[in-house]
């Protein structure tokens, strides 16, 4: 039975009521602790959404309120799956362990994260050979260690008394899966891992309904119930039931379409281009460095602290700082510096395809352009994320399917996934300088018709 007079609840639009431990025994970390230390207050002041927040009104969550949802989700996968992964896997600890690790690293997942969250990966922390999975292991196990190492207790279970929570564990399960790991890790935690980096995790099943939910897109996005309920661990790996691949199409369906119509929108795209140039411009100026060397100062630093600093640039003495004040001032302001001309959507690629990638496509426009167009600025954008199953990635192999009538377990490739599926277009935008000349525009689109084979607008005019 559940101890309440240890435990908490937190309301959650999403998940209802969340529970967590709040009262522990003295010497002992509790979940609250951790909930309410720095390292993770610090992702209330950093969005889920990117920059798609100045978009979608509602879409105001925070990356604190998605890291509490992929621990409860947590405690839902294990509920579902323990039973399962101690018959294949003889190593397994009690529950009160596999549940907790789960727990904590569901919770400290995104701990790494900066502003912006994955943009700020691709624009400030890739120059230092970094990615927020890299720093969150860091300060799991640097920063949050000892603390970690008391945890002894969830709200469903406990840990035996031989038991300790190794932060090692929390940081690998936690990091993108790569083909030079020296980490040497037991088979239950091999398997546990599938639940942090396949096809369906408790990250992306929290992100997906709660990003469909904040944005307006869906209240209900899947089917969450039905997904997990199909799911068990086999001597393959993370298995589901032929009878929950309705479900995982469901699932995998909804989080292609929050691509399409919230992460990819046209605006939110034209937000990021202009973000990227401001990066590019004030990169030294926002961050004294290497994260990894001023770990203090990451602490404090968020969207909030970025946000709040450069709207005061116009005031600074550094003459850098003044210059760059007034575009800084703009996007606070939701003024974009491109804007989307043209939109066509376009079939699958091939690797051969002028549109395989943003450069090609760009420089095969410019040369349909008539001569006195084809200097004009532009950004070819391409926004398709690859829904599949990549069998060349590390993180490949984590999800199998079982066969009823044959009682076969097979890997789950793309090919068993997605003939459920229609063929998806993928689409080609052109932004161009907000304010450009309409010519300029009706040139464009002439150019990107050709190139696809399409009928242009003046055609259309003339039949």
């Amino acid at each position: 039975m559940t101890d309440l007079q240890r435990e908490s609840l937190c309301h959650d639009p999403v998940h209802g009521y969340i529970p967590f431990i709040s009262k522990v025994d003295e010497g002992e970390t509790s979940e609250r602790a951790l909930l309410d230390h720095p390292w993770l207050q610090r992702l209330r002041q950093i969005h889920q959404l990117q920059t798609a927040w100045w978009v979608y009104p509602s879409a105001e969550h925070t990356r604190f309120q998605h890291v509490v949802g992929s621990m409860h989700m947590a405690s839902r996968a294990i509920e579902t799956l323990y039973s399962s992964l101690a018959e294949v896997c003889t190593d397994v600890p009690s529950r009160g362990y596999v549940e907790c690790l789960a727990r904590l690293a569901a919770l400290l997942h995104d701990v790494g994260h900066g502003p912006f969250g994955h943009f700020f990966d691709e624009h400030y922390l890739k120059q230092f050979g970094l990615t927020h999975e890299k720093l969150g292991a860091h300060i799991i196990r640097e920063e949050l260690g000892p603390l970690l190492r008391k945890v002894r207790c969830c709200p469903n279970s406990q840990l035996l008394a031989d038991e300790t929570i190794d932060p090692a564990q929390i940081a690998w399960l936690i990091t993108r899966p790569t083909s030079e790991e020296t980490f040497d890790a037991p088979c239950w935690l091999t398997m546990l891992r599938s639940l942090f980096c396949g096809l369906y995790t408790v990250d992306n099943m929290d992100f997906v309904l709660r990003d469909a939910y904040m944005s307006g897109y869906s209240t209900r996005s899947y089917d969450l119930d039905r997904l997990l309920r199909y799911s068990f661990f086999s001597e393959r790996g993370f298995t589901i039931h032929e009878r929950g691949m309705n479900a995982l199409v469901r699932f995998r369906q909804a989080r292609s379409e929050l691509f399409r119509a919230v992460y990819f929108h046209r605006t939110v795209r034209s937000i990021d281009m202009t973000l990227k140039g401001l990066f590019q411009d004030s990169r030294g100026l926002l961050f004294p460095g290497n994260p990894l060397e001023h770990l203090d100062a990451y602490q404090h630093f968020t969207e909030w602290s970025l946000l709040v600093d450069v709207a005061r640039w116009h005031e600074s003495n550094d003459p850098q700082k003044r210059e760059l004040a007034p575009r800084w001032q703009a996007l606070l302001e939701r003024q974009v510096e491109w804007s989307m001309a043209v939109e066509r959507a376009r079939v699958e690629p091939s690797a051969t395809d002028v549109f395989s990638q943003s450069e090609t496509a760009e420089f095969a426009i410019r040369q349909n352009l008539p001569e006195e167009y084809r200097e004009i600025a532009m950004i070819v954008d391409l926004p398709h994320h690859i829904d599949r199953p990549d069998p060349k990635t590390a993180a490949a192999g984590q999800n199998f399917l079982f066969r009823e009538a044959t009682q076969k377990i097979r890997p789950l490739t793309d090919d068993e996934l997605y003939k459920h599926l229609p063929l998806s277009q993928l689409v080609c935008r052109v932004y161009l300088p907000t304010g450009a000349p309409t010519d300029h525009t009706t040139a464009v689109a002439a150019a990107l018709d050709t190139l696809l084979g399409g009928t242009s607008d003046d055609d259309l005019t003339n039949m």
